[in-house]
């Protein structure tokens, strides 16, 4: 895009080369400054200033091709759609390995082109910290799942709102009894060597907020399913989360990434078809990284009768899992009740054994699969074994929370071009754009944003910047960018890969602030804009801020299209003010479906 921005500058400096010779040509010239100034007048794009601090800039038509663009609400029976995982959509998917729940996305013909409506009686979201335990009962009217774990106190209807008791279905006593049991059994959940975990089938995410107050940052993980909305509950509370399910595809995370792994009777069938659903949690756990049970078959001595089973079956299946947690290098590191905890070997002489045995299941992954290939890339029925050359993944050589923040990971020699000294400017840019950020628009720091989304990080750094600050961030990788994500999992920081032509895979209004730094510049060649800016008015929540950091040449059309999602947008000069890039604050605006009905659910 440099050399189109080359080439326009080129033609713009060409064009006044050829000076006016006569006084005719003069007048001429004038007359077509005059018409044009009339003309450039009345199409002039008005962008509405949001948040007003600072010196705003007006939006000007100066850019080619700049069309004024509307686009229409859809029914309000799409206000929970999740493009990817659409339920209308899965009858045409297999349920072999329920792939009907993973992520299918509609061809370009089929692609929805319009505005997705709040549910009746949407209100603003209740700030955090006050989020965790109750949000507004119209943001997400699903009954069912209050009716079905009713008596494992997910969480409670009271009057206009739902309340989370902190239950689930393995801890009755609360969360926070569960993890205090859990961290008798891990002393390194207290002094900062874990720090990054991902709870698979998660519930309403109690298990991952609790741990936020103890320093631990979670990826709560669960599919679309019959429970309607688990990840959409967990964001509501202000908690990460992210729709996604393991079954025949990699979960989008790099190898070697997270520090714990959660099931909470999740119900996945850890030995089955080979064990591949544990060889992927093998995967994207970090070397010394542990692995947590709780639920079958665990305690199956005590708790076999209410799990509808034998007694005999139980300890088959638990012996089962035994063996090939151990033929995958995992160690039991404890045991206690309804809680066992498993180790990843954190050196190579486990592994060398696979390699050497010709009749080792499951076996060693050969050389030529890419470890952190992770989007569209199915599950391989083999153990992916750590670099030997990397000597500072493992958790135990990996710096604690939060000095590891700062420290230049080992990984950054495996991205292009990445060292020790980029990483420390690049920690000292975004320092300053954040502070930057906050002049712009005060609301970043304060109990109005929780939920961040940066959509092409690099090394995690605006998330690093505001990391002292009453919010999260995902950090969102470009499937086709440098594979720069195992650094921001190397610092402490979650993300995601994910390709911008496709849906993001998480429910509508679902993020207070979206942050997007030169994405329209990078992916113009693949992507068409109006479908980016149409998945990010998706996820916005209602009153939520997008920051768009793009080059001038783009940020005059990206305004036409916000207008046309009903946003209203300043440019504003970066920090440097610089002249080749500007910055769009903008704010989407609460709006109801003309169509919906004044009822009450």
């Amino acid at each position: 895009m440099k050399d189109n921005d080359d080439k326009y500058e080129k033609a713009e400096r060409g064009s006044t080369k050829i000076l006016p010779k006569t006084v005719l040509l003069i007048l001429l010239c004038g007359l077509s400054f005059y018409l044009g100034g009339l003309y450039c007048g009345k199409n002039k794009l008005q962008v509405n200033d949001v948040a007003k601090a600072g010196s705003s800039l007006d939006v000007v038509d100066n850019s080619p091709q700049v069309k004024s663009v509307s686009f229409p609400e859809c029914s309000s029976d799409y206000q929970d759609y999740t493009p990817c995982t659409d339920p209308r959509k899965w009858k045409k998917y297999g349920t072999h390995r329920h792939t009907f729940m993973e992520r299918h996305c509609p061809p370009v013909f089929d692609r929805k082109q319009c505005l997705v409506p709040p549910p009746n009686g949407y209100k603003s979201p209740i700030r955090w910290p006050k989020s965790k335990n109750e949000c507004w009962y119209r943001n997400v009217p699903y009954d069912w799942i209050n009716k079905q774990k009713s008596n494992q106190h997910w969480l409670k209807k009271e009057g206009d709102k739902f309340h989370f008791p902190g239950g689930g279905t393995m801890f009755p006593n609360g969360v926070s009894a569960y993890v205090d049991l859990m961290q008798d059994l891990i002393p390194e959940m207290k002094d900062g060597t874990i720090r990054t975990a991902i709870d698979t089938g998660c519930g309403v995410a109690s298990w991952g907020g609790d741990l936020l107050d103890r320093g631990i940052l979670t990826v709560s993980l669960a599919p679309r399913d019959n429970h309607e909305a688990q990840v959409q509950f967990a964001l509501e509370r202000g908690i990460p989360a992210i729709l996604g399910i393991i079954s025949t595809q990699r979960l989008p995370f790099p190898s070697n990434s997270f520090d714990m792994a959660h099931c909470s009777r999740c119900l996945i069938p850890w030995t089955e078809f080979g064990g591949v659903y544990l060889l992927e949690v093998h995967r994207i756990l970090r070397p010394g990284g542990f692995w947590v049970l709780s639920g079958p078959p665990v305690n199956y001595e005590n708790r076999w009768k209410g799990w509808d089973t034998t007694v005999e079956a139980q300890r088959s299946n638990y012996e089962k899992l035994q063996d090939l947690l151990t033929s995958m290098c995992f160690k039991m590191y404890a045991k206690k009740d309804d809680i066992a905890v498993w180790q990843k070997s954190s050196d190579n002489t486990c592994y060398n054994k696979l390699s050497n045995d010709p009749d080792a299941y499951p076996p060693k992954c050969d050389d030529s699969l890419e470890p952190d290939a992770a989007w569209y890339t199915p599950i391989r029925p083999c153990v992916v074994v750590p670099s030997p050359k990397l000597k500072k993944t493992g958790l135990e050589s990996t710096p604690k929370w939060p000095q590891r923040l700062h420290a230049t990971p080992e990984r950054i020699s495996d991205v292009p071009g990445g060292n020790g000294g980029l990483f420390k400017r690049d920690g000292s840019k975004w320092k300053a754009r954040a502070k930057h950020y906050k002049k712009l628009l005060p609301a970043v720091g304060s109990d109005k944003i929780r939920n961040v989304m940066d959509m092409n990080t690099a090394y995690g750094g605006l998330a690093a910047a505001l990391v002292d600050d009453p919010l999260w961030v995902m950090n969102v990788v470009s499937s086709y960018a440098a594979n720069t994500l195992p650094v921001v999992f190397d610092r402490g920081l979650i993300g995601t890969y994910h390709d911008w032509c496709e849906a993001f895979s998480t429910y509508p209004r679902t993020y207070d602030l979206l942050h997007v730094d030169g994405l329209f510049t990078s992916e113009s060649q693949r992507c068409e804009m109006k479908y980016v800016m149409l998945e990010m008015d998706r996820i916005l929540r209602p009153n939520g801020y997008a920051i768009i950091r793009e080059s001038s040449y783009f940020v005059d059309n990206i305004a036409s299209v916000a207008k046309g999602l009903r946003w209203s947008c300043r440019k504003e000069q970066t920090e440097s003010e610089s002249e080749n890039e500007k910055l769009l604050i903008c704010q989407k605006k609460l709006w109801y479906s003309s169509n919906a009905t004044s009822e009450t659910k």
